[in-house]
């Protein structure tokens, strides 16, 4: 079972890195990233640092020794603790992106479409949904718009698509659908918070 998985791991990787490489230095895109130079996202930040895009890196200080080996990729901007570090994150990117992952990415990406609900944020959030990984998830969430606990516009937040080009065809197509009453939350919270709405992902 140990030997499927991580082949199963490593052959969605393959894919992953070479669409998220090519898309995202083919458009122009900057990275707003966890910080680290190990694993797949450090593939993909030096990539797009080779490619002469501004690259983004914020990381706890304590996670630093762990996370980064060698030379840092582009700029990395230190901070206190992960919120903070979700936080910052959440301020400097137009859009959210998440690959297949764990408990930390389910974490993390369930946290900025709980943002976006609560109108802190209009920015598009994007499964790269690669041979079908978030299919259980997808449907755990549309259960729940059925059942009544998630409302059809926040199920509208959540972008998906099983390559990296049509992914961000869409995240640049996405147009936010606000509940009644979400507008005010989210005018009060920018200015608490210093959220932007501009979406400008292929500046």
């Amino acid at each position: 079972m140990w030997k499927r998985w991580e082949w199963k791991r490593h052959d969605q990787l393959d894919i992953i890195k070479g669409e998220q490489l090519l898309t995202k230095v083919e458009r122009n895109i900057d990275l707003v990233y966890g910080g680290g130079s190990i694993g797949l996202m450090g593939l993909v930040s030096q990539a797009v640092y080779n490619g002469g895009r501004h690259v983004l890196g914020v990381i706890p200080r304590t996670l630093m020794p762990r996370e980064i080996t060698g030379e840092p990729v582009g700029e990395v901007r230190a901070v206190s603790g992960m919120h903070q570090r979700k936080a910052e994150m959440a301020r400097q990117a137009d859009a959210f992106i998440a690959l297949p992952g764990g408990y930390g990415t389910l974490e993390e990406l369930l946290e900025v479409i709980t943002w976006a609900q609560l109108g802190i944020h209009d920015k598009p959030v994007g499964l790269l949904n690669v041979d079908g990984y978030y299919n259980s998830l997808l449907s755990f969430i549309d259960k729940a718009v059925d059942e009544g606990f998630i409302t059809p516009s926040a199920r509208h937040i959540i972008v998906s698509a099983q390559t990296a080009h049509e992914l961000m065809s869409k995240l640049e197509e996405y147009v936010p659908i606000h509940d009644e009453g979400a507008s005010k939350l989210s005018w009060e919270m920018e200015q608490q918070l210093g959220y932007t709405t501009k979406l400008d992902i292929a500046r």
